[in-house]
């Protein structure tokens, strides 16, 4: 090492990790949010930002690169160069006519560049630190990449939606009372009836949006799902109708355009399934009764001009979300639709038993400006990120590209790379760890949230979608980043071999909390908050033995592709159990499904059995030495 020592972590490890994460968000969060607000419709988002996450799966097949050609140091700042300016490329082409096309060009550019430099990052934490500051700041890079995360979620739409307000019309404000003191009634509105004032919400240059109600009073108590079913056909097909919303494709459309691989393989490997394991949930008395739902007519006073369109994207301002918008996110006023009534739908979720309520905000602003201002945003920032780690990431000696490469010696290194990874001693021993360590974890977690959310008939625990919000998605987010940090800090004292086991039972024996959930269904939020952190906790604890075993196995020569490699091992070995998850659970339900976790635990405890580490690897004095 060079400058390790004058320079601390901390000035560099919270950045570097902070970007790795913000451009994935970007691309797999932002983009899907961004095309639903520019009216692109649900199944195009779908189908093509899905693609967007081939980068990330295949990057191991590129790896080897980044270890032969150029420094890990130069790899990261050039590929935030390049994040910066695709980021601002997506800011210039917004405003196009065809945007979705060439958006999703640059976000595929963006893709391939947040992947490299991913590889990259994770080479580069290897060789500026020792083992002991590996396992100590293991856990800070992956909080710091978890915020980014959430900021990404988070304060980039804030600002969109920020934007959005300030332009064009002043955003429209809808409250929803939600009690049981009120009506679940269903009632359908006259064809093209007339929106009477009932509630003035916004007026710009003329333009008047009224609302009626504007207030809306909607009952808690459940009605038959048949009922809400029928107050939103009734209001999909009048927005369709009217073109406050585009059609759906047609059946012969849709076919058109499945793909070989769905019509030849997947729908009928699962018609299979579904026919030979499947379980009918027709009895299931948990989803013939939903939310009530109310009908909320949205006029126009004035006739856009030919050619115009004004928008209103619709979402939750504030409140219990326990109350959300079924339909009529976005709607688009015309000249030819201006002076018919455009319908939302609100709906309450069928387990709120309680009075609460919340805000919907409208906006009508300039969508297209409002985003391409966000995306000039993030692209300054990654180009002061780039800026900033030009002068403050260290120069390890260790980081330096292979020497004297030529076209020929790049092929032969290139398949040397993969060969070197399957010839190094307990192989297969750490491949299975890789594959079956979370084997217990990757199908609990694909179904933590609908076991929450489940009704209790079907043995779920019935929580609104709100309070889920609360359990899971706060309390279980705290747990899992409070057991990555206390992990690495710990490990980076003992070292991992003397906390492997202790991590691994630390892992698999907190899955029991969710055996007990369903045993006994508790309906005391504390107990279950108790219970969700205990196993997030857990597994955030556990969870930093499977990543210091991943860097002190790609240990050597080729580290950073190596480490790509066992990061697909990883991604792999979440992906084929929680696939299966869903449909295991369906057919022994919720509480025979966690003891089937439990018994996957044996896996956890035997791969961790037969692994070899070196007593020294993460202690600070074998660090030194």
């Amino acid at each position: 090492m060079s400058n390790n020592k004058k320079r601390s972590p901390w000035a560099w490890i919270p950045t570097l990790y902070f970007a790795e994460g913000l451009p994935y968000v970007a691309v797999m969060t932002v983009s899907v949010i961004m095309y639903k607000r520019l009216g692109i419709s649900n199944t195009d988002i779908a189908l093509y930002t899905s693609w967007l996450y081939l980068p990330w799966v295949i990057k191991p097949f590129w790896s080897p690169f980044i270890d032969l050609l150029k420094t890990k140091r130069w790899w990261v700042l050039v590929m935030q160069m390049l994040v910066g300016i695709g980021l601002a490329g997506i800011a210039f082409t917004i405003p196009a006519s065809n945007f979705f096309q060439l958006t999703l060009a640059v976000f595929w550019l963006i893709a391939f560049s947040s992947a490299t430099h991913d590889i990259a990052a994770d080479g580069f934490y290897m060789l500026a630190l020792d083992s002991h500051d590996q396992a100590m700041y293991v856990g800070i890079r992956s909080t710091f990449y978890r915020i980014a995360t959430i900021t990404g979620q988070g304060l980039l739409i804030i600002i969109a939606g920020v934007l959005e307000s300030s332009t064009g019309l002043k955003p429209a404000q809808i409250t929803v009372n939600a009690g049981p003191q009120y009506s679940t009634a269903i009632t359908l509105p006259l064809a093209d009836s007339s929106a009477a004032s009932s509630g003035t919400l916004s007026t710009t240059e003329g333009y008047t949006y009224t609302i009626i109600p504007s207030v809306v009073n909607i009952g808690t108590a459940a009605i038959p799902s048949d009922s809400a079913a029928i107050l939103k056909a009734f209001a999909k097909e009048h927005n369709t109708n009217n073109g406050f919303i585009p059609k759906e494709k047609t059946a012969q459309q849709i076919a058109q355009d499945v793909s070989w691989w769905s019509s030849n393989i997947a729908e009928p490997l699962g018609g299979w399934i579904k026919r030979n394991f499947g379980r009918d949930n027709a009895a299931r008395t948990g989803h013939q009764l939903t939310g009530a739902s109310q009908l909320v007519a949205v006029r126009l006073s004035k006739a856009p001009e030919e050619g115009e369109k004004i928008v209103l994207n619709t979402s939750m301002k504030k409140g219990d979300k326990s109350i959300f918008l079924a339909h009529g996110e976005r709607i688009e006023f015309t000249a030819a639709n201006w002076e018919k009534p455009a319908y939302l739908l609100v709906q309450v979720d069928p387990k709120l038993d309680h009075e609460t309520k919340a805000e919907f905000k409208g906006i009508s602003g300039n969508i297209s400006f409002a985003w391409s201002v966000t995306f000039f945003i993030l692209s300054g920032f990654f180009l002061a990120i780039a800026l900033y780690h030009r002068f403050i990431l260290p120069k390890p000696v260790s980081d330096k590209p292979v020497r004297e490469v030529t076209p020929r010696t790049i092929f032969k290194e290139f398949f040397d790379t993969f060969a070197s990874f399957f010839k190094k001693k307990q192989i297969w021993i750490a491949i299975a760890f890789m594959l079956l360590y979370r084997f217990p974890e990757a199908q609990l977690v694909k179904l933590i949230s609908p076991f929450l959310l489940d009704a209790r008939e079907v043995g779920g625990l019935g929580l609104t979608t709100g309070q889920v919000g609360l359990v899971y998605g706060t309390i279980g987010i705290l747990g899992l980043t409070l057991g990555g940090i206390i992990g690495g800090i710990i490990a980076a004292k003992g070292g991992l071999k003397k906390w492997l086991w202790p991590m691994a039972w630390s892992i698999s024996l907190t899955c029991a909390t969710f055996v007990y959930l369903s045993i006994f269904q508790p309906e005391n939020l504390f107990v279950i908050n108790l219970c969700v952190f205990i196993e997030q906790f857990g597994y955030g604890f556990g969870f930093t033995a499977y990543m210091l075993y991943m860097i002190y196995f790609a240990d050597g020569e080729h580290k950073t592709a190596h480490y790509a490699i066992c990061t697909a091992f990883m991604a792999l070995g979440m992906m084929l159990p929680g696939m299966a998850a869903g449909w295991l659970q369906e057919l022994i339900g919720y509480e025979n499904f966690f003891w089937w976790v439990i018994i996957c635990c044996i896996a956890t405890i035997t791969v961790t059995a037969f692994i070899k580490v070196d007593a020294g690897f993460g202690k600070k004095a074998a660090a030194k030495g």
